[in-house]
């Protein structure tokens, strides 16, 4: 992993650069992009009344779930392979515990959400991975026992545990809000003046296109056209390749409605996941079992990571029918927070059945030692008189 990029100064006249990957996209191919990641919305039609949602292409999505099941229909399934593992719990922000909105500073996780999230990780390790700032993300779920990781995995907090390594040379330690000492990890430290130098050029050149938001994840940048009228998403695109020609160390990748600028360093979401599990000291075990819930095209690289070789299961959220590296489905956010909730329930049935057993185990041994009392006892009484 190259962690030490030479960063583009202000100013003056700088040598040229050679090509870059970056160079050689045209800005058509940006805007195939943007239209490929782009899912048509769902539509409301009337049903006796009644607003439903309905989907153009329902039988698709119908026949697309034959190949990635829902993950309420087969909680049973998932559940008895999970039985005697460690289950760790891996969930994307946007799409997943919130809906997608128009203005992304509005994408608030419900009330009910936050509290099953919680619950989880009252018995599961949970960690939060975002595209978006680790301070946004953290702010907008606000949950102190979580793991945190923003900007795709390149920034990650977690608290400091005994149980934890943190052998990494990208590994410090620092503070959050509330004081508490953690570690915190940044493969892409060195990015930083770059990522901030770009990101004040883009909300330059998009200020003219009306709906275009640009936002600073620290060490990503994301331009928002969802608000663009989509004849002028050619004017977007356009805007992101004149900006980054001159940065062949920074690459594009899309989400929903979103081109977001990142590093150029071999780390993503699945490095996050890999990463996280070895510093928990779990990674490699066959008791453990990672589950990843997420709806967008970066939460791919976790699925692959969980799907190779049998790691665990990658849940995509999504109401339309896609290719993933998924095993199963959630429709929307409310399906998310039903399969929370339903996790939450089995690990309390298993807590209550252990609880029972051992009751039954421990009166069982009462019985035992009380009824060998008394042979002793007889024992005792018998010796006096022979």
């Amino acid at each position: 992993m190259d962690l030490n990029p030479r960063l583009s100064s202000s100013g003056g006249s700088n040598p040229r650069k050679k090509p870059g990957k970056l160079d050689d996209i045209r800005s058509d191919d940006c805007l195939d992009a943007m239209k490929s990641s782009s899912p048509h919305e769902m539509k409301v039609v009337k049903d006796h009344g009644i607003e439903v949602i309905s989907s153009e292409n329902d039988f698709d999505y119908q026949s697309w779930m034959v190949k990635y099941p829902s993950a309420l229909q087969c909680f049973e399934k998932i559940m008895n392979y999970a039985k005697k593992k460690k289950v760790v719990m891996f969930l994307d922000y946007d799409g997943t515990l919130s809906p997608i909105v128009d203005d992304p500073d509005r994408a608030f996780m419900s009330a009910d959400m936050r509290s099953a999230v919680k619950s989880v990780a009252k018995y599961f390790p949970t960690a939060i991975i975002s595209g978006r700032s680790r301070d946004k993300v953290y702010e907008l779920v606000g949950l102190t026992e979580l793991y945190y990781a923003g900007s795709h995995g390149m920034d990650i907090m977690f608290p400091v545990r005994e149980t934890v390594s943190t052998d990494h040379s990208n590994c410090i330690k620092s503070t959050n809000s509330q004081g508490e000492e953690v570690n915190l990890f940044q493969p892409a430290r060195e990015f930083l003046p770059m990522i901030d130098e770009v990101f004040r050029s883009l909300v330059e050149n998009t200020k003219n296109i009306n709906g275009a938001k640009v936002e600073n994840h620290r060490f990503c940048a994301s331009v928002h056209y969802r608000n663009v009228d989509e004849k002028s998403w050619p004017m977007v695109a356009q805007c992101v390749r004149d900006t980054l020609k001159n940065y062949p160390r920074l690459r594009l990748t899309h989400g929903r409605k979103v081109i977001e600028v990142r590093p150029v360093i071999d780390w993503d979401k699945g490095k996050a996941v890999e990463f996280l599990l070895k510093s928990l000291r779990i990674d490699g075990n066959d008791d453990v079992l990672p589950i990843y819930i997420g709806d967008d095209r970066t939460d791919e690289d976790a699925f692959k990571v969980l799907r190779e070789g049998n790691r665990g299961y990658g849940i995509l959220v999504s109401s339309s029918a896609k290719e993933s590296k998924a095993i199963f489905s959630l429709r929307d956010p409310s399906e998310v927070n039903e399969f929370l909730k339903s996790l939450v329930r089995w690990k309390e049935q298993d807590a209550l059945k252990v609880a029972k057993e051992e009751h039954k185990l421990s009166y069982t041994l009462y019985r035992f030692s009380v009824i060998l009392g008394v042979v002793i006892a007889i024992i005792s009484v018998v010796k006096r008189f022979y």
